[in-house]
């Protein structure tokens, strides 16, 4: 899946978690200074940031097959190796780097395994290849969500698709299967506060993603019977809430 969306939205919607996941995902990677690394699905460069805050911005590299994100990560981090390349297909030659990243990417790749082997061929013998997803039930945003779009979508409209590779046993598996070695995981947690309900639903609206692109194109009325489900499944808050997101990292050696 490539992301046709403004690097903003994206940041106000998931950016607000996974700007918060990229120190302790890059803490679980092992990244130190002196090393050269590559993030793969950088996204607008939650992750990237970090890599560059930690080893300089002449030791990273990112990929993404969004022009958007690409272009942002342009404007956020000059200096990085950023190239539009879908993950299946790296523009990096083989052993090029010490550590090789992929945060909330592999659900939303075309061929995960393909995926892996590229990560691997790119890492340096006895360098390090990181995963990380979002838990299966691991993200607070998405019951009032679901329950939203239960509440306007037609009965018979085709249910969203279930990402794979959220969980512990499902990264696992994918990096053993490339061929990779003394897999450890963890699981890592982070937070986000909404100023309001209304925050949440603002940007909620404002991301076509896996769990918001049902608003695309519904009325005004529509949407406002979705908003007051998704409120009720919230509790109702009146004033500021927090929400919290869990997930499994995955790590291997080449």
């Amino acid at each position: 899946m490539v992301f046709h969306v403004d690097d903003g939205a994206y940041d106000r919607f998931m950016g607000r978690y996974s700007m918060q996941l990229a120190p302790l995902f890059a803490d679980f990677a092992g990244v130190e200074t002196g090393q050269r690394v590559l993030d793969v699905g950088a996204g607008p460069g939650a992750l990237t940031a970090e890599l560059v805050a930690r080893v300089g911005a002449e030791r990273v590299a990112a990929a993404e097959p969004s022009p958007e994100f690409i272009a942002a990560l342009g404007l956020r981090l000059p200096g990085i190796d950023a190239r539009e390349a879908p993950a299946e297909e790296l523009p990096w030659e083989s052993a090029s780097f010490d550590v090789v990243l992929a945060q909330l990417v592999l659900s939303f790749v075309s061929d995960a395994a393909a995926t892996t082997g590229e990560l691997r061929r790119v890492v340096r013998r006895g360098g390090v290849v990181a995963l990380c997803m979002w838990d299966e039930g691991g993200l607070e945003l998405a019951p009032p969500l679901q329950a939203a779009r239960k509440a306007v979508v037609d009965e018979d409209a085709p249910p969203l698709r279930a990402l794979p590779y959220r969980s512990a046993e499902a990264l696992s598996d994918l990096l053993v299967q490339a061929g990779l070695q003394r897999v450890e995981t963890t699981t890592l947690e982070v937070k986000s506060e909404y100023s309001s309900f209304d925050e949440f639903w603002e940007v909620s609206r404002a991301m076509a993603g896996p769990d918001t692109v049902w608003m695309q194109g519904l009325d005004e009325g529509r949407l406002a019977i979705g908003r007051a489900a998704a409120h009720s499944a919230l509790g109702s808050p009146r004033g500021a809430f927090t929400l919290s997101a869990r997930a499994t990292a995955a790590r291997a050696q080449n």
